[in-house]
This record gives structure tokens, C-alpha cells and sequence, in this order.
């Protein structure tokens, strides 16, 4: 299928919202392949149900949760395009958002990727989508509050959530766009391999970028492709376990790509800050759902 885009979903327990993300792709892609991850929801039915006449939808059944990483990789076997788009359930695309992305590729061959303006149901554009690698050094920055310095030191005190910064009229150039919503050309896709299955959910995006720069191809955000991003919508119910695995992730992240680059006392520093802000969002998280409990024993 040349100049064709193979949109792969990766699903889990999505419920209601793999429904309106293939509805919204149908339209706009030549294929759509659904890697279900074991879901125990009824997210698969109501597809069925919905699209059972659709010849371009193609439903893969995984008997465990690999995670993200893999179901992708899984999802690359089935597709036929030159173009694969890498969409999350929780994503509707809005009109001519595809098109608008893959002009892009045709505009800008040196980009081996390109990402669209992910944005909030109430139209705000949400971090991730236009985004600098979070270094260690950035993370620190960040972490540590250090980024109210950037006005009289941007280049020291940087802040890597590039949507605070005013949106560009064009496609820019930019370090990562987020795996919510990736459109890669075929021969990038070749270049770099599968999806480091290293990583079970969060941060292989920003792994995924990382490995396209550094075989010499562009990564492009373009701000006139509009995707509305119910973010965490599929991953409410399991914050913790949500949790863990993005600051596995992460700590992954840093030592696949910087533990050569900076000194051991700084990435020692980062990584302990990580682990941190995980017991404090999972302290956070547990006395909520014992919050709710509480709440309900009293009705």
C-alpha cells in the first residue's frame, strides 16, 4: 500500500473512548489495527458491535498485557503502509489531522516523525505533544523548581514543556513529540528498529526520539494538526501501577542515554528525586482510594 497510513492502536481497558478514537480515524487512515492488551472491559465489544462491517479495521488479541512498548511492535507485524500512525485510545483526531500531519512528512523528508497539538476537551494545549528531552540536568531543573530562573538564564534553567512557549504559526523542528499521537515514516521506522520492549508504559517515546536523532533524522510538531487527548483516560482506575511504570521508565531512560554523560552524583541525585516524587504521588494516591472508602463505609 504505497503513500498509505497504518493507524495501530494500542488498547487497554479503553471503554468508551476506543469507540470515539477509531470513529474519528475511520475517515482519515486506509487501515486501523486495534492491539487489544487482555482487556477485561467491554471496550472491544462496542467496537465490534459498532464497526463489525468495517473491511479497514482489523482487531489483534494479545492473552496478556506486554504493555506499550511491545503491543506496538506487535502491531508493526500487521501493518501494510508506508506511513505508521501510533495513536493512543484515548485520542480522537480531528478533521483533516492526519493529512495535515503527513503533509508535513512530504514537505519536511528529512523529519522521520511528526506529532500533531494535542489538546484538552476544553481546546487547551496539553504538555508532551511539542517537547524538549528531559535530560537529567533538565529534570533536576525542573524537579527542584530551578526553572523560575529561566528568565535571566534560559539556556541553564531550561524548561523542557515547550507548550508554555507561544504556538508556532508553522511545522518546527522540536527534541520529541509524545507517543499519544506519532505519525513515522517507513524508512525511519526501518532505520531505528521496534520499540525498545524494555519499557512497559511511558518514556519509550521519548526513547523513540531519542533513537531517530540519533540516526540523523528530524522529529517535526505540527501545530495545525489538532488531536483532542483525554489524558489518562484509560489509566484512572490504576494510578500507582501507572505510576511505577512511568518512573521505572524514566530511570531506564537515563541510564540507556546519559549514564556516560554525566557525572554518577548528579544521575544518582535525579534518580533519587524520581523514586521520590514516586512515593509522594503513590502516598497521595492511597490515602485518596482510603479517602473514598472511608467515605462510603459512612453511607
Amino acid at each position: 500500500m504505497p503513500n498509505t497510513v497504518s493507524l495501530i492502536i494500542v488498547s487497554y481497558n479503553a471503554g468508551i473512548f476506543l469507540k470515539s478514537c477509531v470513529s474519528s480515524a475511520l475517515g482519515q487512515v486506509e487501515e486501523i489495527i486495534v492491539i487489544d492488551n487482555n482487556s477485561q472491559d467491554a471496550s472491544l465489544a462496542q467496537v465490534e458491535s459498532e464497526f463489525h462491517r468495517e473491511k479497514k479495521l482489523r482487531i489483534v488479541r494479545n492473552r496478556e498485557n506486554l504493555g506499550f512498548a511491545a503491543a506496538c511492535n506487535v502491531g508493526l507485524t500487521h501493518a501494510t503502509g508506508s506511513y505508521v500512525l501510533f495513536l493512543n485510545p484515548d485520542c480522537v483526531l480531528e478533521p483533516d489531522s492526519v493529512n495535515r500531519l503527513f503533509q508535513a512528512l512530504e514537505d519536511y523528508p528529512e523529519a522521520g516523525m511528526v506529532g500533531g497539538r494535542l489538546v484538552d476537551p476544553n481546546g487547551t494545549e496539553q504538555g508532551g505533544g511539542r517537547r524538549a528531552i528531559p535530560t537529567p540536568w533538565r529534570s533536576f531543573v525542573r524537579a527542584f523548581g530551578l526553572s523560575c530562573f529561566s528568565e535571566r538564564w534560559p539556556r541553564l534553567f531550561f524548561d523542557f514543556h515547550l507548550h508554555k512557549q507561544p504556538l508556532p504559526s508553522e511545522p518546527i523542528e522540536v527534541e520529541a513529540i509524545s507517543g499519544a499521537c506519532m505519525l513515522v515514516r517507513r524508512a525511519a521506522m526501518g532505520d531505528v528498529g521496534q520499540w525498545d520492549e524494555g519499557y512497559f508504559l511511558h518514556c519509550e517515546d521519548l526513547d523513540f526520539s531519542m533513537a531517530l536523532r540519533r540516526k540523523g533524522w528530524k522529529i517535526v510538531f505540527v501545530p495545525s494538526a489538532r488531536i483532542v487527548h483525554d489524558k489518562g483516560g484509560c489509566s484512572r482506575s490504576r494510578p500507582i501501577f501507572v505510576e511505577w511504570h512511568k518512573h521505572r521508565g524514566m530511570i531506564r531512560f537515563y541510564r540507556k542515554f546519559f549514564s556516560h554523560q554525566y557525572p554518577g552524583v548528579l544521575l544518582w541525585l535525579v534518580m533519587f528525586g524520581v523514586w521520590l516524587r514516586f512515593v509522594a504521588l503513590a502516598t497521595y494516591h492511597t490515602g485518596r482510594r482510603a479517602g473514598r472508602w472511608l467515605g462510603l463505609a459512612r453511607e
